[in-house]
């Protein structure tokens, strides 16, 4: 079977629906296979583009979203998307072609070591260089594409080696089974828990997920505690909940942090410092737990107490099932702070002024889309104005990109979400910052 076929069906063996891409010399062998097979092939205008759409199906999907490019240029417009998908944990893999590696006339025209520029911006980055191997290099991709944390793969096939005959083998896929917390971290995080004066609860990125969501709104209606989010984290919890804070749009000195300078510990479920800082960790300030499914990086701004290490559903279960609730606990302040930060931020959200206020753009916004409709955004002031004054109801109705803050995603993930989710209302936000903050 030629080579660029095998690679196909290990492909489809994945489950991968579509490629988003733009043909060259370089890949025409695999884009026949692709042609011949089940997955849709969707032909963009750039490869940045391509990549773009690929990071947002792996967020939306949770499966590796795929895209392809040829050589040189080709390849390097994938460097953007590249970087977005790895920062922000997308699972995504990237195939590019390369001149045939055996013999070729062409000397070193287009030609680029795309496998090492790939690499400090991947999870993994490898030439094929042998037909025989391609069933375990693409099982590999997938694995570790969706190992904890998610992010971006990179595989180049050559021109000639997607030519070859060989003998096809596919590998199965065995679905990952996530490591359990320990019992004593557990056991010291509810001990935390309940020995403080005025908890308060991160929900970050990696919460992003329907078992997680589900965890957390059960612990966080036991136990009663007070919640605020990361930009990256909007929509994990219905932000209607009576004990919704906010989001941290800032580092410092914005809104919720005056709840945040109030607490004496912060549950900080599935953020990392990837995403920019929602609070700046201070010495002798407030105590953090690290709840996560890999340990801290611990830098100037960020230095958790405590990991808890592991599955993170089955960690905020188990932890609720410790019952880390006291009655001293007193969030007078905190139900305060949130009815002011309401109203404050409601103040401009039907001024009728013109030009349009920020509030009042992003009020439309809100009142125009259903509880399940999307909203993509590019990079900007305008992205802070959604972080904190547009109310998310479901996850992944406000897809923004606050690890990389790239600018040129918001298109290409509107049109992924009417492709993955036919009729669902999306809208992208565009443009060039132009907001002024006061």
């Amino acid at each position: 079977m030629k080579a660029a076929d095998i690679m196909v069906k290990a492909l489809e063996n994945e489950g991968v629906e579509y490629i988003f891409g733009i043909p060259g010399e370089e890949n025409l062998d695999l884009l026949e296979s692709i042609n011949h097979s089940s997955i849709r092939f969707i032909l963009t205008r750039h490869e940045q583009g391509a990549g773009f759409m690929a990071a947002t199906y792996g967020r939306l999907t949770g499966k590796p979203g795929v895209c392809l490019a040829t050589l040189g240029p080709g390849a390097t417009n994938l460097v953007t998307p590249a970087a977005y998908a790895q920062l922000a944990g997308m699972p995504m893999v990237m195939i590019t072609g390369q001149k045939p590696i055996k013999k070729t006339a062409q000397g070193r025209f287009q030609m680029i070591d795309v496998v090492e520029l790939m690499q400090p911006i991947t999870k993994f980055s490898k030439q094929i260089v042998n037909a025989h191997h391609i069933g375990a290099l693409v099982r590999e991709s997938f694995r570790v594409a969706l190992a904890e944390r998610p992010g971006t793969v990179h595989l180049e096939l050559p021109e000639d080696i997607a030519a070859d005959e060989c003998e096809p083998t596919i590998f199965d896929i065995n679905p990952a089974i996530l490591p359990e917390a320990s019992t004593v971290a557990l056991e010291a995080a509810a001990g935390m828990i309940k020995l403080a004066r005025k908890p308060l609860l991160l929900v970050g990125a990696a919460a992003n997920r329907k078992a997680i969501a589900t965890a957390l709104a059960s612990f966080i209606d036991t136990t009663g505690i007070y919640f605020f989010t990361t930009q990256m984290g909007k929509g994990v919890l219905d932000e209607r909940h009576p004990q919704y804070l906010g989001t941290a749009a800032l580092s410092a000195n914005d809104f919720v942090h005056n709840a945040i300078n109030e607490a004496d510990l912060i549950i900080n479920v599935g953020h990392d410092s990837i995403e920019k800082p929602p609070f700046i960790m201070k010495q002798n300030g407030a105590s953090v737990i690290h709840i996560n499914y890999f340990p801290a990086d611990i830098d100037e701004v960020y230095f958790p107490q405590l990991d808890v290490v592991g599955d993170i559903a089955n960690s905020i279960q188990q932890l609720e099932k410790l019952h880390p609730i006291n009655d001293a606990w007193d969030f007078t302040v905190y139900k305060k702070i949130g009815d002011d930060i309401k109203k404050y931020l409601s103040t401009y959200a039907n001024d009728q002024r013109f030009p349009v206020l920020p509030q009042r753009l992003v009020q439309i916004v809100r009142d125009l889309m259903p509880e399940d409709g999307v909203v993509t955004l590019d990079n900007g002031i305008y992205k802070i104005w959604f972080a904190r004054n547009y109310p998310c109801y479901k996850p992944n109705t406000l897809l923004l990109d606050n690890a990389l803050a790239s600018m040129g995603a918001g298109l290409p993930s509107a049109m992924l979400v009417s492709l993955v989710k036919p009729g669902k209302k999306v809208i992208a936000v565009c443009g060039d910052g132009g907001f002024m903050m006061n």
